[in-house]
């Protein structure tokens, strides 16, 4: 059983944007172990045409996922919030054993428990393939860029 992840809902704006980076904090470790502990037991999650269900298949998926998507390196922003749900938009990069550069756009749909775990997750997802030189997100986000919106392009 994990232990709670505060800030819990009904969610404010403060707290929404703690769980947002809180979230971008623990992708960025690249630790599927890590990750997972956010989720319920039973969370289900839909990611691009890939169906989950538990903490396990999470992650074998994120194992799988990161041996793919290499030095993935993501950014996380605020959409929306209403109670116990938030919407984020992200932007992640990562490259591929041949050296292809991609970065990824997507949406998701996040729906907490009562003790901040997050039972279910929905992702869409777009890849763009990119040069090394237009690159513009290298491994966590500094102190400094804290709370910054994403470029849209």
């Amino acid at each position: 059983m994990a232990p709670p992840r505060p800030p819990f809902p009904p969610f404010d704006e403060p707290s929404a944007l703690q769980k947002v980076q809180a979230a971008e904090d623990a992708w960025n470790t690249r630790d599927p172990e890590r990750v997972a502990l956010a989720y319920t037991e039973d969370s289900v999650w839909r990611n691009r045409d890939t169906f989950l269900t538990g903490r396990d298949e999470i992650v074998a998926f994120l194992h799988q996922k990161w041996a793919r998507e290499l030095d993935y390196a993501l950014r996380k922003e605020l959409w929306s919030y209403s109670g116990n749900r938030i919407a984020v938009r992200f932007q992640y990069e990562s490259h591929d054993a041949a050296g292809q550069w991609w970065r990824s756009y997507g949406n998701e749909l996040w729906e907490f428990d009562e003790e901040g775990l997050m039972r279910r997750r929905e992702a869409g997802i777009h890849d763009v393939a990119i040069t090394g030189d237009k690159r513009r997100i290298f491994g966590p986000r500094p102190e400094e860029e804290r709370g910054r919106p994403l470029p849209f392009h």
